[in-house]
């Protein structure tokens, strides 16, 4: 049975494998809450940053286990309002990716700032997230419904950060943990170098 740092680790070498937004669209799906929930699953740029979010949650401990991941989807929410309405946002991709290699970075290094300014550092990462979710919304959708399938994969992708976090409780689970952030930044790399 594979623990939860070598299933991250298998994640974060195919998403090295795939292009960065190369797999955004959900296509196929409507443009319902199907589709919305894809789509944070579709790309795994989205994906890294997500779990990373669950992941520094976890190890910097309460309350930034429930508050980080709590802030992300709820500013997601006005960045994928501002791609609805068009305003546009200058580097969305690489913002997004930049997102992946930062949080990433802030495990693998044991970062600790105070609560508040990890918190606007998740939110100003949710902003390009939700910016790209709110571009990228199918015309035929539903905006609302389109965008509560995306706030709760990506809720679901932080619980998966949370859990594999959760290893810090292990005896060599700190460092696993950290391994796992290195890995996720390492990958958010791939992604920077992609949307250049």
């Amino acid at each position: 049975m594979m623990t939860p740092v070598l299933r991250l680790a298998a994640v974060t070498l195919l998403a090295a494998a795939a292009g960065p937004a190369s797999a955004h669209s959900a296509e196929g799906l409507g443009g319902g809450f199907a589709a919305g929930f894809m789509h944070p699953l579709l790309g795994w740029d989205h994906v890294a940053a997500m779990v990373a979010v669950g992941l520094w949650g976890a190890f910097l401990g309460r309350p930034a286990i429930w508050l980080l991941p709590v802030v992300f989807p709820l500013v997601m929410t006005v960045g994928g309002a501002l791609g609805v309405l068009g305003v546009p946002l200058p580097a969305v991709e690489l913002g997004i990716a930049l997102s992946a290699v930062l949080l990433g970075a802030a495990v693998a290094f044991a970062l600790r700032p105070p609560l508040w300014l990890a918190g606007v550092l998740v939110g100003v990462f949710a902003i390009f997230h939700g910016h790209a979710h709110g571009t990228e919304l199918p015309e035929a959708a539903h905006p609302l419904v389109y965008s509560l399938g995306f706030v709760i994969a990506t809720g679901l992708l932080h619980l998966a950060g949370i859990a594999i976090g959760e290893a810090v409780r292990w005896r060599h689970g700190r460092t696993l943990v950290r391994v796992a952030g290195g890995l996720i930044a390492a990958v958010g790399l791939v992604f920077v170098k992609g949307s250049l």
